[in-house]
């Protein structure tokens, strides 16, 4: 049932500074990530800069340092459950972390970390040949968006 509901979203978006951060758990997946959102960033002529940080759980912090010199943040991990509760914690604290991110710096965060029962849940998510789905291209995109529909409101 994937993309049922979802907008068709474009944007151009030249001169818009966006940093893409990175995972690095997860290799294939992530080099999917990555690979989808520069490609959505290069589509919309958006100019962004890749920042890599260990794993999921450092989203957060990094989001927090570059997103008040960027117009926008895409944040992408992949996070596997596991036998322990691990996964619940790490999710969790990426997801309100970036959230914070978004709203303490009214910067628009893509959110593109996909929590997945099985690594076959995340090379069909990751935009890679045979995926199903591009999830960094969707979060780049919704950044730039959002981006985008922020700047034509401005408030004086």
């Amino acid at each position: 049932m994937a993309h049922v509901g979802a907008p068709d979203l474009s944007v151009s978006a030249a001169g818009t500074r966006v940093a893409i951060i990175a995972a690095s758990w997860h290799t294939q997946i992530m080099d999917g990530l990555v690979a989808g959102a520069q490609r959505a960033a290069d589509e919309a002529e958006a100019d962004a800069t890749l920042m890599r940080v260990p794993g999921s759980f450092e989203l957060p912090v990094a989001a927090a340092r570059l997103a008040p010199h960027f117009d926008a943040v895409v944040a992408l991990g992949v996070v596997v459950r596991g036998g322990t509760p691990h996964f619940d914690y790490v999710c969790q604290a990426a997801t309100d972390g970036l959230n914070r991110v978004a709203i303490d710096t009214r910067k628009p965060v893509g959110f593109g970390v996909l929590t997945c029962d099985n690594e076959q849940q995340g090379l069909d998510r990751a935009g890679l040949e045979g995926s199903q789905e591009d999830k960094g291209h969707e979060a780049m995109t919704a950044a730039l968006v959002t981006a985008q529909a922020l700047a034509d409101y401005p408030i004086s």
